[in-house]
Protein backbone atom coordinates (compact mmCIF):
# COMPACT_ATOMS: atom_id res chain seq x y z
CA UNK A 1 0.00 0.00 0.00
CA UNK A 2 1.15 3.14 -0.76
CA UNK A 3 2.25 6.09 1.81
CA UNK A 4 -0.55 7.73 0.62
CA UNK A 5 -3.05 5.28 0.93
CA UNK A 6 -2.12 4.50 4.08
CA UNK A 7 -2.20 7.99 5.31
CA UNK A 8 -6.14 7.87 3.63
CA UNK A 9 -6.98 5.08 5.67
CA UNK A 10 -5.75 5.84 8.63
CA UNK A 11 -7.28 9.03 8.28
CA UNK A 12 -10.20 6.77 7.59
CA UNK A 13 -10.12 4.78 11.03
CA UNK A 14 -9.45 7.37 13.03
CA UNK A 15 -12.78 9.44 12.07
CA UNK A 16 -15.10 6.48 12.49
CA UNK A 17 -13.21 6.04 15.77
CA UNK A 18 -14.38 9.69 16.25
CA UNK A 19 -17.56 9.44 14.99
CA UNK A 20 -18.22 6.36 17.57
CA UNK A 21 -17.16 8.86 20.36
CA UNK A 22 -19.44 11.33 19.48
CA UNK A 23 -22.32 9.53 19.80
CA UNK A 24 -24.51 11.16 22.25
CA UNK A 25 -23.83 14.56 19.72
CA UNK A 26 -24.14 15.83 16.24
CA UNK A 27 -21.94 17.75 14.37
CA UNK A 28 -23.02 21.19 11.86
CA UNK A 29 -20.19 21.81 9.67
CA UNK A 30 -20.38 24.41 6.80
CA UNK A 31 -17.47 25.09 4.48
CA UNK A 32 -16.43 28.34 2.73
CA UNK A 33 -14.65 27.73 -0.49
CA UNK A 34 -12.09 30.07 -1.85
CA UNK A 35 -10.88 30.04 -5.64
CA UNK A 36 -8.80 31.85 -7.19
CA UNK A 37 -10.31 32.33 -10.84
CA UNK A 38 -8.26 31.65 -14.24
CA UNK A 39 -8.16 35.63 -15.82
CA UNK A 40 -5.42 37.35 -17.44
CA UNK A 41 -5.44 40.10 -15.30
CA UNK A 42 -6.89 41.31 -11.44
CA UNK A 43 -10.32 41.77 -10.72
CA UNK A 44 -10.25 45.72 -11.29
CA UNK A 45 -7.50 46.66 -13.34
CA UNK A 46 -5.03 45.45 -15.99
CA UNK A 47 -2.45 44.38 -13.67
CA UNK A 48 -1.37 40.80 -15.03
CA UNK A 49 -3.02 38.34 -13.11
CA UNK A 50 -0.36 35.14 -12.85
CA UNK A 51 2.14 36.64 -10.42
CA UNK A 52 2.89 32.93 -9.53
CA UNK A 53 6.77 32.24 -8.99
CA UNK A 54 7.22 36.05 -9.96
CA UNK A 55 9.75 37.98 -7.42
CA UNK A 56 7.72 40.16 -4.79
CA UNK A 57 5.94 43.12 -5.15
CA UNK A 58 6.61 43.37 -8.94
CA UNK A 59 2.48 42.53 -10.04
CA UNK A 60 0.89 45.87 -8.60
CA UNK A 61 0.01 48.75 -10.56
CA UNK A 62 -1.38 51.69 -8.43
CA UNK A 63 -5.25 50.00 -7.68
CA UNK A 64 -3.40 47.52 -6.18
CA UNK A 65 -1.36 49.42 -3.68
CA UNK A 66 -4.55 51.46 -2.71
CA UNK A 67 -3.07 54.54 -3.97
CA UNK A 68 -5.21 57.95 -3.64
CA UNK A 69 -7.55 58.77 -6.97
CA UNK A 70 -7.46 55.36 -8.27
CA UNK A 71 -11.01 53.81 -9.48
CA UNK A 72 -11.70 50.37 -10.28
CA UNK A 73 -12.71 48.73 -13.67
CA UNK A 74 -15.10 45.38 -13.20
CA UNK A 75 -13.05 42.48 -15.19
CA UNK A 76 -15.62 40.79 -17.62
CA UNK A 77 -14.32 37.69 -17.75
CA UNK A 78 -13.91 37.25 -14.18
CA UNK A 79 -17.67 37.98 -14.16
CA UNK A 80 -18.37 34.96 -16.55
CA UNK A 81 -16.23 32.86 -15.04
CA UNK A 82 -18.68 33.51 -12.03
CA UNK A 83 -21.58 33.40 -13.71
CA UNK A 84 -20.17 29.89 -15.31
CA UNK A 85 -19.55 28.23 -12.32
CA UNK A 86 -22.57 29.48 -10.52
CA UNK A 87 -24.29 27.40 -12.92
CA UNK A 88 -22.02 24.39 -12.74
CA UNK A 89 -23.18 24.33 -9.31
CA UNK A 90 -26.86 24.45 -9.81
CA UNK A 91 -27.27 28.18 -8.60
CA UNK A 92 -29.59 31.09 -9.92
CA UNK A 93 -27.40 33.37 -11.49
CA UNK A 94 -29.85 36.22 -13.04
CA UNK A 95 -30.47 39.02 -12.12
CA UNK A 96 -29.00 42.42 -10.44
CA UNK A 97 -25.46 41.94 -8.83
CA UNK A 98 -23.00 44.30 -6.92
CA UNK A 99 -20.05 44.84 -5.02
CA UNK A 100 -19.74 46.10 -1.70
CA UNK A 101 -16.72 47.54 0.58
CA UNK A 102 -16.03 45.42 3.57
CA UNK A 103 -13.45 47.61 5.73
CA UNK A 104 -10.69 45.50 8.14
CA UNK A 105 -7.57 47.17 8.54
CA UNK A 106 -4.74 44.32 7.84
CA UNK A 107 -1.14 45.17 6.61
CA UNK A 108 -2.19 42.96 3.17
CA UNK A 109 -4.98 45.10 2.39
CA UNK A 110 -3.29 48.54 1.51
CA UNK A 111 -6.89 49.59 0.28
CA UNK A 112 -8.08 49.07 4.09
CA UNK A 113 -11.44 47.39 2.78
CA UNK A 114 -11.60 44.78 0.37
CA UNK A 115 -14.06 44.65 -3.01
CA UNK A 116 -16.75 41.94 -2.25
CA UNK A 117 -20.43 41.11 -2.69
CA UNK A 118 -22.76 41.34 -0.01
CA UNK A 119 -26.40 40.94 -0.60
CA UNK A 120 -26.28 40.55 -4.02
CA UNK A 121 -23.70 37.84 -4.54
CA UNK A 122 -23.53 36.72 -8.42
CA UNK A 123 -24.75 33.38 -7.42
CA UNK A 124 -26.93 31.77 -5.29
CA UNK A 125 -29.64 28.95 -3.60
CA UNK A 126 -27.30 26.44 -5.47
CA UNK A 127 -26.51 22.88 -4.23
CA UNK A 128 -24.35 19.72 -5.09
CA UNK A 129 -25.54 16.06 -4.28
CA UNK A 130 -22.77 14.10 -2.60
CA UNK A 131 -23.01 10.29 -2.15
CA UNK A 132 -26.24 10.52 -2.03
CA UNK A 133 -26.65 13.92 0.16
CA UNK A 134 -27.75 17.30 -1.06
CA UNK A 135 -25.37 19.75 0.34
CA UNK A 136 -27.33 22.89 -0.45
CA UNK A 137 -24.51 26.27 -1.62
CA UNK A 138 -25.95 29.54 -0.09
CA UNK A 139 -24.13 31.49 -2.52
CA UNK A 140 -21.03 32.40 -4.39
CA UNK A 141 -19.53 36.04 -4.75
CA UNK A 142 -16.82 37.59 -6.67
CA UNK A 143 -13.91 39.47 -4.69
CA UNK A 144 -10.71 40.44 -4.65
CA UNK A 145 -7.81 39.08 -3.20
CA UNK A 146 -4.94 40.43 -0.25
CA UNK A 147 -1.78 40.45 -0.31
CA UNK A 148 0.55 37.69 1.56
CA UNK A 149 2.19 38.00 4.99
CA UNK A 150 5.82 35.97 5.08
CA UNK A 151 7.06 35.88 8.94
CA UNK A 152 10.83 35.10 8.83
CA UNK A 153 11.69 32.90 11.44
CA UNK A 154 13.09 34.19 14.80
CA UNK A 155 13.26 38.07 12.62
CA UNK A 156 11.80 41.09 14.74
CA UNK A 157 9.81 42.08 10.92
CA UNK A 158 7.37 40.74 8.60
CA UNK A 159 7.52 40.86 4.98
CA UNK A 160 4.64 41.71 2.80
CA UNK A 161 4.40 40.95 -0.37
CA UNK A 162 1.43 42.09 -2.83
CA UNK A 163 1.51 40.51 -5.96
CA UNK A 164 -2.00 38.54 -4.97
CA UNK A 165 -3.59 41.59 -3.90
CA UNK A 166 -6.59 42.71 -6.63
CA UNK A 167 -6.72 39.07 -7.44
CA UNK A 168 -10.12 37.72 -8.33
CA UNK A 169 -11.46 35.58 -6.05
CA UNK A 170 -14.97 33.57 -6.03
CA UNK A 171 -15.77 32.36 -2.53
CA UNK A 172 -18.48 29.76 -2.24
CA UNK A 173 -20.72 29.33 1.26
CA UNK A 174 -22.72 26.00 1.74
CA UNK A 175 -25.62 25.90 3.86
CA UNK A 176 -24.58 23.74 7.18
CA UNK A 177 -25.40 20.11 5.38
CA UNK A 178 -22.39 18.63 6.28
CA UNK A 179 -21.68 16.49 8.88
CA UNK A 180 -18.48 14.56 8.79
CA UNK A 181 -14.85 14.88 7.72
CA UNK A 182 -14.94 12.38 5.06
CA UNK A 183 -18.56 14.50 3.64
CA UNK A 184 -16.36 17.09 3.43
CA UNK A 185 -13.41 16.01 1.38
CA UNK A 186 -15.88 14.32 -0.88
CA UNK A 187 -17.84 17.94 -1.40
CA UNK A 188 -14.53 19.34 -1.83
CA UNK A 189 -12.97 17.00 -4.63
CA UNK A 190 -16.42 17.63 -6.36
CA UNK A 191 -16.09 21.32 -6.67
CA UNK A 192 -11.79 21.22 -7.29
CA UNK A 193 -13.38 18.92 -10.39
CA UNK A 194 -16.36 21.39 -10.92
CA UNK A 195 -14.03 24.40 -11.50
CA UNK A 196 -11.28 22.52 -13.69
CA UNK A 197 -13.26 21.36 -15.61
CA UNK A 198 -15.05 24.12 -16.53
CA UNK A 199 -11.34 25.98 -16.60
CA UNK A 200 -12.98 28.52 -13.91
CA UNK A 201 -9.90 27.96 -11.72
CA UNK A 202 -6.55 25.94 -11.71
CA UNK A 203 -8.17 25.13 -8.05
CA UNK A 204 -4.86 23.86 -6.70
CA UNK A 205 -4.78 24.38 -2.92
CA UNK A 206 -1.01 23.64 -3.14
CA UNK A 207 -0.50 27.04 -5.01
CA UNK A 208 -3.14 28.88 -3.07
CA UNK A 209 -5.58 28.67 -5.30
CA UNK A 210 -7.99 26.74 -3.50
CA UNK A 211 -8.38 27.87 -0.20
CA UNK A 212 -10.81 26.50 2.39
CA UNK A 213 -12.32 27.61 6.07
CA UNK A 214 -14.72 25.35 8.06
CA UNK A 215 -17.18 26.29 10.46
CA UNK A 216 -17.93 23.85 12.95
CA UNK A 217 -20.25 23.20 16.02
CA UNK A 218 -21.88 20.40 17.93
CA UNK A 219 -25.38 19.81 19.87
CA UNK A 220 -27.09 17.59 21.06
CA UNK A 221 -29.72 15.80 19.23
CA UNK A 222 -33.20 17.84 19.83
CA UNK A 223 -31.13 20.95 21.33
CA UNK A 224 -30.51 24.31 19.69
CA UNK A 225 -27.33 24.07 17.46
CA UNK A 226 -23.79 25.09 19.41
CA UNK A 227 -21.83 28.23 19.06
CA UNK A 228 -19.57 27.77 15.80
CA UNK A 229 -16.08 28.39 15.63
CA UNK A 230 -14.29 29.25 12.23
CA UNK A 231 -11.36 27.29 11.15
CA UNK A 232 -9.74 28.97 8.64
CA UNK A 233 -7.12 28.72 5.63
CA UNK A 234 -7.01 25.37 5.18
CA UNK A 235 -4.56 24.51 2.02
CA UNK A 236 -5.14 20.72 1.42
CA UNK A 237 -7.80 18.39 1.60
CA UNK A 238 -6.21 16.24 4.59
CA UNK A 239 -6.02 19.54 6.47
CA UNK A 240 -9.68 19.40 5.91
CA UNK A 241 -10.16 16.48 7.24
CA UNK A 242 -7.87 16.52 9.90
CA UNK A 243 -9.35 19.62 11.35
CA UNK A 244 -12.92 18.74 11.57
CA UNK A 245 -12.03 15.72 13.64
CA UNK A 246 -9.97 17.49 15.59
CA UNK A 247 -12.08 20.47 16.59
CA UNK A 248 -15.08 18.30 16.92
CA UNK A 249 -13.32 16.28 19.65
CA UNK A 250 -12.01 19.54 20.89
CA UNK A 251 -15.40 20.97 21.27
CA UNK A 252 -17.04 17.77 22.46
CA UNK A 253 -14.29 18.00 25.64
CA UNK A 254 -14.87 21.13 26.39
CA UNK A 255 -19.43 20.88 26.35
CA UNK A 256 -18.33 17.78 28.36
CA UNK A 257 -16.38 19.06 31.02
CA UNK A 258 -18.83 21.66 31.81
CA UNK A 259 -16.88 24.25 29.45
CA UNK A 260 -18.90 26.72 27.02
CA UNK A 261 -17.74 27.22 23.39
CA UNK A 262 -17.10 30.69 22.17
CA UNK A 263 -17.26 31.82 18.64
CA UNK A 264 -13.76 31.94 17.86
CA UNK A 265 -11.40 32.15 14.52
CA UNK A 266 -8.83 29.74 14.75
CA UNK A 267 -5.89 28.44 12.62
CA UNK A 268 -4.96 25.37 11.93
CA UNK A 269 -1.52 23.75 13.12
CA UNK A 270 -0.65 21.13 10.70
CA UNK A 271 2.55 19.35 12.33
CA UNK A 272 0.58 19.48 15.76
CA UNK A 273 -2.82 18.27 14.40
CA UNK A 274 -4.52 21.03 16.36
CA UNK A 275 -6.40 24.41 16.42
CA UNK A 276 -5.53 27.36 18.24
CA UNK A 277 -6.70 30.62 18.81
CA UNK A 278 -6.33 33.56 16.33
CA UNK A 279 -9.38 35.91 17.04
CA UNK A 280 -12.54 36.26 18.70
CA UNK A 281 -15.03 36.04 15.19
CA UNK A 282 -15.88 39.15 13.80
CA UNK A 283 -19.53 39.97 13.11
CA UNK A 284 -21.10 41.74 10.04
CA UNK A 285 -21.14 44.57 11.52
CA UNK A 286 -17.52 45.05 12.10
CA UNK A 287 -17.20 45.24 8.66
CA UNK A 288 -19.21 48.14 7.89
CA UNK A 289 -21.08 47.25 4.54
CA UNK A 290 -21.48 49.99 2.20
CA UNK A 291 -22.55 49.64 -1.44
CA UNK A 292 -18.66 50.30 -3.80
CA UNK A 293 -19.88 54.00 -5.00
CA UNK A 294 -17.40 53.06 -8.08
CA UNK A 295 -19.08 50.78 -9.49
CA UNK A 296 -22.53 50.06 -10.34
CA UNK A 297 -24.57 47.27 -10.28
CA UNK A 298 -24.82 45.00 -13.06
CA UNK A 299 -27.54 43.18 -14.53
CA UNK A 300 -27.04 38.86 -15.67
CA UNK A 301 -29.85 38.85 -18.11
CA UNK A 302 -31.29 35.66 -19.53
CA UNK A 303 -29.19 36.44 -23.28
CA UNK A 304 -25.54 36.59 -21.42
CA UNK A 305 -26.49 33.35 -18.78
CA UNK A 306 -27.37 31.63 -21.97
CA UNK A 307 -24.27 32.66 -24.08
CA UNK A 308 -22.14 31.78 -21.04
CA UNK A 309 -23.76 28.11 -21.00
CA UNK A 310 -23.41 27.38 -24.48
CA UNK A 311 -19.47 27.95 -23.76
CA UNK A 312 -19.87 25.27 -20.76
CA UNK A 313 -17.92 22.02 -21.42
CA UNK A 314 -19.13 19.07 -20.02
CA UNK A 315 -19.49 18.78 -16.06
CA UNK A 316 -18.19 15.99 -13.66
CA UNK A 317 -21.73 14.58 -13.14
CA UNK A 318 -22.52 14.18 -16.58
CA UNK A 319 -18.56 12.11 -17.60
CA UNK A 320 -19.82 10.03 -14.58
CA UNK A 321 -23.29 9.25 -16.36
CA UNK A 322 -21.85 8.58 -19.62
CA UNK A 323 -18.74 6.45 -18.23
CA UNK A 324 -21.70 4.44 -16.07
CA UNK A 325 -23.47 4.10 -19.20
CA UNK A 326 -20.34 3.11 -21.45
CA UNK A 327 -20.23 -0.45 -18.66
CA UNK A 328 -17.22 1.37 -16.56
CA UNK A 329 -17.17 0.24 -12.69
CA UNK A 330 -18.56 2.63 -10.31
CA UNK A 331 -15.55 3.71 -8.49
CA UNK A 332 -13.58 4.18 -11.65
CA UNK A 333 -16.00 5.91 -13.11
CA UNK A 334 -16.38 8.56 -10.02
CA UNK A 335 -11.93 8.23 -10.26
CA UNK A 336 -12.12 9.53 -14.18
CA UNK A 337 -15.12 11.92 -13.87
CA UNK A 338 -13.66 14.12 -10.97
CA UNK A 339 -9.95 14.19 -12.61
CA UNK A 340 -9.86 16.53 -15.59
CA UNK A 341 -6.50 15.26 -17.25
CA UNK A 342 -7.06 11.35 -16.72
CA UNK A 343 -10.73 11.66 -18.15
CA UNK A 344 -9.55 13.98 -21.07
CA UNK A 345 -7.15 11.37 -21.74
CA UNK A 346 -9.29 8.60 -21.38
CA UNK A 347 -12.02 10.32 -23.74
CA UNK A 348 -9.19 10.64 -26.26
CA UNK A 349 -7.84 6.89 -26.00
CA UNK A 350 -11.45 5.71 -26.13
CA UNK A 351 -12.07 6.95 -29.76
CA UNK A 352 -8.51 6.52 -31.10
CA UNK A 353 -9.09 3.84 -33.88
CA UNK A 354 -12.70 3.13 -32.38
CA UNK A 355 -13.74 3.08 -36.14
CA UNK A 356 -12.15 0.32 -37.02
CA UNK A 357 -12.10 -1.44 -33.60
CA UNK A 358 -14.19 -0.09 -30.40
CA UNK A 359 -12.34 -0.44 -27.14
CA UNK A 360 -13.77 -1.76 -24.11
CA UNK A 361 -14.55 0.63 -21.96
CA UNK A 362 -13.29 -1.03 -18.73
CA UNK A 363 -10.46 -2.53 -19.92
CA UNK A 364 -9.13 0.62 -20.90
CA UNK A 365 -10.09 2.16 -17.31
CA UNK A 366 -8.01 -1.47 -15.58
CA UNK A 367 -5.21 -0.11 -17.33
CA UNK A 368 -4.81 3.58 -17.28
CA UNK A 369 -5.92 4.19 -13.52
CA UNK A 370 -4.24 0.64 -12.40
CA UNK A 371 -1.04 -0.37 -14.47
CA UNK A 372 -0.40 3.45 -16.19
CA UNK A 373 -1.20 5.56 -12.90
CA UNK A 374 1.24 2.25 -10.80
CA UNK A 375 4.51 3.34 -13.51
CA UNK A 376 3.83 6.98 -13.10
CA UNK A 377 3.35 7.02 -9.45
CA UNK A 378 6.61 4.88 -9.33
CA UNK A 379 8.47 7.44 -11.43
CA UNK A 380 7.08 10.55 -9.86
CA UNK A 381 5.58 11.82 -13.16
CA UNK A 382 2.31 12.55 -14.19
CA UNK A 383 0.48 11.91 -16.57
CA UNK A 384 0.44 15.21 -18.04
CA UNK A 385 4.39 14.87 -18.17
CA UNK A 386 4.76 11.33 -19.19
CA UNK A 387 5.10 11.05 -23.51
CA UNK A 388 2.19 8.39 -23.24
CA UNK A 389 0.03 9.25 -26.47
CA UNK A 390 -3.76 8.31 -26.00
CA UNK A 391 -3.98 6.15 -28.87
CA UNK A 392 -1.00 4.32 -27.92
CA UNK A 393 -2.42 3.52 -24.95
CA UNK A 394 -5.09 2.09 -26.95
CA UNK A 395 -3.41 0.14 -29.37
CA UNK A 396 -1.64 -1.44 -26.59
CA UNK A 397 -5.68 -2.67 -25.22
CA UNK A 398 -6.37 -3.87 -28.51
CA UNK A 399 -3.16 -5.70 -29.34
CA UNK A 400 -4.36 -8.03 -26.23
CA UNK A 401 -7.78 -8.31 -27.14
CA UNK A 402 -7.08 -9.65 -30.70
CA UNK A 403 -4.30 -11.93 -29.24
CA UNK A 404 -1.70 -10.45 -30.94
CA UNK A 405 0.08 -10.07 -27.38
CA UNK A 406 -0.39 -11.06 -23.87
CA UNK A 407 -0.85 -9.38 -21.17
CA UNK A 408 2.92 -10.35 -19.93
CA UNK A 409 4.40 -9.15 -22.76
CA UNK A 410 1.77 -5.26 -22.92
CA UNK A 411 3.18 -5.25 -19.28
CA UNK A 412 7.12 -5.20 -19.83
CA UNK A 413 6.23 -2.60 -23.24
CA UNK A 414 4.64 -0.34 -20.77
CA UNK A 415 7.79 1.42 -20.02
CA UNK A 416 8.37 1.88 -23.66
CA UNK A 417 4.97 2.74 -24.46
CA UNK A 418 4.89 5.37 -21.76
CA UNK A 419 7.94 6.94 -23.01
CA UNK A 420 5.89 7.76 -26.10
CA UNK A 421 6.69 4.56 -28.16
CA UNK A 422 4.04 2.82 -30.52
CA UNK A 423 3.17 -0.49 -29.31
CA UNK A 424 2.25 -2.07 -32.45
CA UNK A 425 5.66 -0.75 -33.97
CA UNK A 426 7.36 -2.78 -31.04
CA UNK A 427 5.68 -5.85 -31.55
CA UNK A 428 6.37 -6.01 -35.13
CA UNK A 429 10.17 -4.88 -34.09
CA UNK A 430 10.97 -7.20 -31.40
CA UNK A 431 9.03 -10.16 -32.83
CA UNK A 432 6.85 -9.96 -30.15
CA UNK A 433 3.54 -11.54 -31.83
CA UNK A 434 1.55 -14.46 -29.69
CA UNK A 435 2.90 -18.19 -31.16
CA UNK A 436 -0.23 -20.31 -32.21
CA UNK A 437 2.31 -23.00 -33.85
CA UNK A 438 1.07 -25.44 -32.79
CA UNK A 439 4.08 -27.79 -33.28
CA UNK A 440 6.30 -25.39 -31.21
CA UNK A 441 4.40 -25.31 -28.15
CA UNK A 442 4.09 -28.98 -28.50
CA UNK A 443 7.72 -29.43 -28.45
CA UNK A 444 8.13 -27.28 -25.37
CA UNK A 445 5.08 -29.47 -23.47
CA UNK A 446 7.41 -32.76 -24.26
CA UNK A 447 10.53 -30.89 -22.91
CA UNK A 448 8.53 -30.36 -19.86
CA UNK A 449 7.04 -33.02 -19.26
CA UNK A 450 9.85 -35.15 -20.10
CA UNK A 451 11.87 -33.12 -17.49
CA UNK A 452 9.56 -33.37 -14.57
CA UNK A 453 8.33 -37.34 -15.05
CA UNK A 454 6.81 -37.17 -11.23
CA UNK A 455 4.29 -34.50 -11.64
CA UNK A 456 2.66 -36.05 -15.37
CA UNK A 457 2.36 -38.90 -13.24
CA UNK A 458 0.52 -36.85 -10.32
CA UNK A 459 -1.71 -35.27 -13.41
CA UNK A 460 -2.55 -38.53 -14.99
CA UNK A 461 -3.17 -39.80 -11.57
CA UNK A 462 -5.92 -37.61 -11.22
CA UNK A 463 -4.38 -34.30 -9.66
CA UNK A 464 -5.72 -31.59 -12.55
CA UNK A 465 -4.02 -29.09 -10.36
CA UNK A 466 -0.74 -30.26 -10.76
CA UNK A 467 -0.98 -29.08 -14.34
CA UNK A 468 -0.16 -25.85 -13.59
CA UNK A 469 3.73 -26.91 -12.57
CA UNK A 470 4.07 -27.71 -16.35
CA UNK A 471 1.95 -24.78 -17.34
CA UNK A 472 5.02 -22.55 -16.13
CA UNK A 473 7.90 -23.80 -17.81
CA UNK A 474 6.23 -24.21 -21.11
CA UNK A 475 5.19 -20.24 -21.11
CA UNK A 476 8.52 -19.59 -19.77
CA UNK A 477 10.32 -21.70 -22.69
CA UNK A 478 7.99 -19.66 -25.21
CA UNK A 479 9.41 -16.53 -23.64
CA UNK A 480 5.84 -16.02 -22.99
CA UNK A 481 4.92 -15.19 -26.38
CA UNK A 482 2.69 -18.55 -26.59
CA UNK A 483 -1.36 -17.75 -26.51
CA UNK A 484 -2.20 -19.40 -22.85
CA UNK A 485 -5.36 -20.73 -23.96
CA UNK A 486 -3.35 -22.66 -26.82
CA UNK A 487 -0.80 -24.19 -24.60
CA UNK A 488 -3.68 -25.11 -21.44
CA UNK A 489 -5.27 -27.02 -24.68
CA UNK A 490 -2.32 -28.97 -26.29
CA UNK A 491 -1.08 -29.61 -22.38
CA UNK A 492 -4.27 -31.10 -22.05
CA UNK A 493 -4.18 -33.26 -25.00
CA UNK A 494 -0.99 -34.26 -24.01
CA UNK A 495 -1.49 -35.72 -21.02
CA UNK A 496 -4.66 -37.37 -22.39
CA UNK A 497 -7.08 -35.38 -19.80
Amino acid sequence: MSQAAQSSTSLRQTTQSQATHIQPYAVVIGLEVHLQLRTRSKIFSDCPADYHGAAPNTFTDPLTLGLPGTLPTLNREAVELGIMFGLGLNCDVSGFTQFHRKNYFYPDAPKNFQLSQYDRPIARDGYLDIGGTRIRIMRAHLEDDAGKLMHPAYAPYSLLDLNRAGSPLIEMVTEADITNAEQARAFLETVQAIAQALGVSDATPEEGKMRCDVNLSVHRPGEPWGTKCEVKNLNSFRSVERAIVYETARQIRVLDGGGRITQDTLGWDEGGGKTFLMRTKEGEADYRYFPEPDLPPLDITPEWIARVRARMPELPAQKLERYLAAGVRENDAVTLSLNVGQSRFYDEALTAGADAQPLDAQKLANWLLTDVAGALAASETSLSQSALQPAHLASLVRLIDAGTISGKIAKELLPDVLAGHDPAALVQERGLSVVTDTGAIDAAIDAAMSADPATVEKVRGGNTKAMNALFGPVMKAMGGKAKPEVVRERLTHKLGL
